[in-house]
């Protein structure tokens, strides 16, 4: 069996790792076009703020490694045309500037995503970059060294992170979105609200409901970002405005989102036999809504990936689906949310009920306590559990897991009320703060 892998990050180390240990008699090539695999974008913010020291860690695979499973790995290899009905692609050695064929038997397709890039007037200046790789990783560190007054266009997790950073290393920030508030595709207002002024306490500059108009220079260098507001000075602009699929190699051929991504059922398989996707390049099943979207995370990248492995043979283990479960830390506290807000069920147009809860996560006895707050969305008619975003000093952020949990179990808010959960005066009440979100709701 010839198994081919176009992309080489998070979803397509998963399957080709799992590949080469459930068919260790398949002939495995992987084209990748850079000449790094496996970095962790989400750990750019952390490298750029000086938490992570060695970037050598934010790699957890190599070709070498790769090599070590019996796997051919191609770096600096662009796929540039796939044929799938003749199960061929043309493939271009970006280093020796060389134009090969090769077939294949399975193709996994895990091209990932890249940034959205608007046609803005002076984008082509230089100090303008995008977040998304361990090159402009670096270059960030290298620009932002000589900045003193720096951009972030794009609020949600990437440009939240990186403005922190940024403060940090004492730089004068601003964070523009044209939404009027920050990661509000994650998180409900009374959420933001207290994250944004976090941030703005920290004299991160908010730029909030605002879209860019141009930038300007002096020298061919950014100088100026000017928006339909205001107008900011910048020595270094930083878009993260969000992601696409990088999925032109397959229009026409594949069954796709509006959006680009490639729509894959619960065994992975595209909608040609023997081509599989995954990760950032294709849809996931959004379990609150029982539909496929666009959710480009790294976690499930990799269950996708892994996925693929378990079902390129044969039809073995369906997808659960995705809650779109993520976290994030904004100085002192610990944010994390799963599935719909109150405000993106509304875009549904799915007639919800929500519960706040605010309670202090421990016995007012113990030596400190935080408080916490959490909320829940379900179902009106049916009490179906839909989503759930909590925020506190202290770390409770696990239990969003747990409300991830809830929603693909489908439970109910009556339910959640009586679940089994330990009480131990270090860590929680009698009554969990999940429990009494059921025991809250009307």
């Amino acid at each position: 069996m010839k198994i081919v892998v176009i992309g080489c990050t998070h979803a397509g180390t998963a399957a080709i790792v799992n590949c080469a240990k459930l068919y260790p008699d398949a002939q495995i090539t992987v084209y990748e076009r850079n000449d790094t695999i496996s970095f962790l974008s989400c750990g750019i913010a952390l490298y750029v703020g000086g938490v992570v020291k060695d970037p050598k860690g934010l790699f957890y695979s190599s070709p070498e490694k790769l090599a070590e499973l019996g796997v051919t790995t191609k770096m600096s290899h662009d796929v540039i045309s796939v044929d799938i009905d003749k199960k061929k692609l043309e493939v271009h050695n970006l280093k020796t500037s060389e134009d090969f064929e090769d077939t294949f038997d399975k193709l996994i397709v895990t091209t990932g995503s890249w940034p959205i890039l608007p046609k803005i007037d002076g984008s082509n200046l230089e100090n303008i970059l995008i977040s998304k790789n361990y090159y402009h990783s670096n270059a960030i560190i290298e620009k932002s060294q000589k900045a003193n007054n720096i951009v972030v266009i794009g609020a949600g997790y990437i440009g939240v992170e990186l403005v922190e950073a940024f403060q940090m290393n004492g730089k004068n920030v601003t964070l523009i979105d044209s939404q009027d508030r920050i990661l509000s595709k994650y998180l409900d207002k009374e959420f933001t609200d207290k994250a944004e002024k976090a941030l703005a306490e920290h004299s991160i500059k908010l730029a909030l409901g605002e879209t860019v108009t141009r930038f300007e220079g002096v020298d061919e260098k950014v100088s100026k970002v000017v928006t339909n507001k205001g107008e900011y000075e910048a020595d270094l602009v930083i878009l993260s405005i969000g992601f696409k699929p990088s999925t032109e190699l397959f229009k026409g051929q594949l069954e796709m989102l509006g959006n680009g991504a490639i729509i894959v059922d619960e065994y992975m398989q595209t909608s040609k036999e023997d081509v599989y996707a995954a990760g950032d390049s294709c849809s996931v099943m959004y379990n609150p809504i029982g539909k496929q979207e666009y959710i480009p995370l790294a976690t499930n990248a990799v269950r996708m990936g892994t996925l693929v492995a378990r079902n390129l043979v044969k039809p073995t283990i369906e997808y659960m689906g995705t809650q779109g479960t993520s976290g994030i830390k904004i100085y002192d506290y610990n944010i994390a949310s799963t599935g719909l807000t109150e405000s993106s069920a509304k875009t549904y147009k799915i007639d919800i009920k929500t519960v706040m809860v605010e309670d202090n996560y421990r016995p007012e006895f113990m030596p400190t306590y935080d408080l916490a707050q959490l909320k829940v969305v379900y179902e009106k008619k049916s009490k179906r559990i839909l989503g759930a975003q909590i925020i506190s000093k202290a770390d409770l952020t696990q239990s969003i897991n747990t409300m991830s949990v809830c929603i693909q179990s489908r439970m109910t808010i009556d339910e959640l009320a009586f679940v089994d959960f330990f009480f131990q005066p270090h860590y929680n009440k009698p009554w969990n703060l999940l429990n009494l979100a059921g025991l809250s709701a009307e």
